[in-house]
């Protein structure tokens, strides 16, 4: 028999329940080993990240920025555009989303429907950071972040506000950059004692700075590692036996795509011909293998109507 989802990785019958991808999050998280946290800005990259067999995947907010809007990360996405973006990963794939969700587009209040709609959609958690609005990239310059009670009356807004309490609420800071490593870390306590399930103290910027973050805070960590960012890349072994919950590479499908987009058209430009660069090109056939297309033909031959 034909299953029914084209979801992969859920089988028919099985007890959803069962594999929450919020508990499956939680767990991810709580191991401390580093688990290593692709970044996707679409529901393409969400499909590549689950087919090369990782186990949950990062829903780029600058990512989106960039491949939506053609714009780079400086707080010109919607909460309505992400949220479609998260629904559509959310139907691609089976494995947790953890969402980057700004400085959730407003106050407590607007956090509470942030969190609302997120997981409507499929989000497994998300990220909230305390930047003042409009934020940017964490590793761009001139971040200023808003006082510490009114960013840890969103984080205990946000956990107040899930339905499925392993619904994972990240609390990130920003204040690395403009107030020093103590404040970030006094920041990322306070944050924990709020609520909060990990912290992501962004833009680190030495291996001794990443071993203090992961030392001295008790809650699960996230590291970002930005190529061509602040912070140094420590491998991910290094940073399992430093105890980190995820090693965060979320934009780095989005550099290598526009790599292999600039290097691909450029030679299709210059030479009229895709010779030289078939290499760097997916075939037909595994295009439609990551994308699954058997599963919607087996769906479409099931529901044909019959002669």
């Amino acid at each position: 028999m034909v299953a029914l989802s084209l979801q992969p990785g859920l089988k028919q019958g099985e007890d959803v329940a069962q594999v929450r991808t919020t508990t499956r999050l939680k767990s991810i998280l709580a191991r401390r080993n580093a688990a290593l946290l692709p970044g996707a800005a679409n529901a393409l990259f969400a499909r590549i990240v689950e087919d090369l067999g990782f186990e949950a995947c990062y829903v780029t907010g600058a990512g989106i920025a960039n491949m939506h809007l053609g714009a780079p990360d400086i707080g010109l996405t919607t909460l309505a555009e992400i949220v479609d973006h998260v629904a559509a990963m959310a139907d691609a794939v089976a494995i947790p989303l953890l969402v980057d969700a700004d400085t959730g587009f407003g106050n407590a209040l607007n956090v509470i429907r942030t969190v609302t709609m997120l997981e409507r959609a499929g989000a497994a958690g998300i990220q909230l950071e305390d930047q003042v609005f409009p934020k940017r990239c964490g590793h761009f310059d001139g971040k200023e972040v808003v006082p510490l009670p009114e960013m840890l009356g969103k984080v205990r807004a946000a956990v107040d506000a899930r339905r499925d309490r392993d619904f994972q609420i990240v609390a990130r800071t920003d204040a690395r950059s403009s107030l020093g490593l103590d404040a970030a870390l006094e920041r990322a306590h306070a944050m924990i004692e709020a609520g909060a399930d990990a912290t992501f103290v962004e833009a680190p910027t030495s291996h001794e700075e990443i071993a203090r973050i992961l030392t001295e805070l008790p809650a699960p960590q996230i590291v970002n590692i930005v190529f061509g960012g602040r912070t140094p890349e420590v491998p991910q072994p290094e940073l399992a036996k430093m105890g980190a919950g995820a090693a965060l590479y979320a934009n780095a499908a989005l550099q290598a795509a526009i790599k292999g987009a600039q290097e691909v058209l450029g030679a299709l430009k210059r030479d009229g011909s895709l010779a030289d660069v078939a290499g760097r090109l997916a075939s037909f056939e595994e295009r439609q293998r990551v994308l699954r297309k058997g599963r919607f033909d087996a769906a479409e031959a099931r529901y044909r109507p019959k002669p």
